[in-house]
């Protein structure tokens, strides 16, 4: 779980991990839940940006994402973003609804 803002030595950290976790999978699904979130830092974004070229490629290893979070433009925002990448799908849910996420991360897509 994320909370805070990110620095740019914390998105480096935290892609750096995304991209060795992601390392031989295929049909994946990711539950990504989030706390207190605050803007990143725009030095965290030019490292995001300098990576999406191997996160788009990565992205294309996983079908379903479901994310947690009670911050509605954070839900809004990320099922957008599912509607933009083919074969992915993005669900987000309240804090309270974890059930509910992995009970859908765990529905069979057809």
């Amino acid at each position: 779980m994320y909370s805070g803002s990110l620095s740019a030595q914390d998105m480096e950290a935290a892609l750096a991990d995304f991209i060795g976790a992601c390392e031989g999978i295929t049909q994946g699904q990711i539950l990504y839940e989030i706390g207190e979130f605050e803007f990143p830092s725009l030095q965290a974004i030019s490292v995001k940006l300098s990576k999406l070229p191997l996160l788009f490629k990565l992205i294309g290893q996983f079908n379903k994402i479901a994310i947690i979070t009670d911050k509605k433009w954070l839900q809004k925002a990320g099922e957008f973003e599912g509607l933009l990448i083919p074969g992915l799908s993005i669900k987000a849910f309240n804090t309270d609804g974890k059930a509910q996420a992995e009970a859908w991360l765990d529905q069979l897509q057809i």
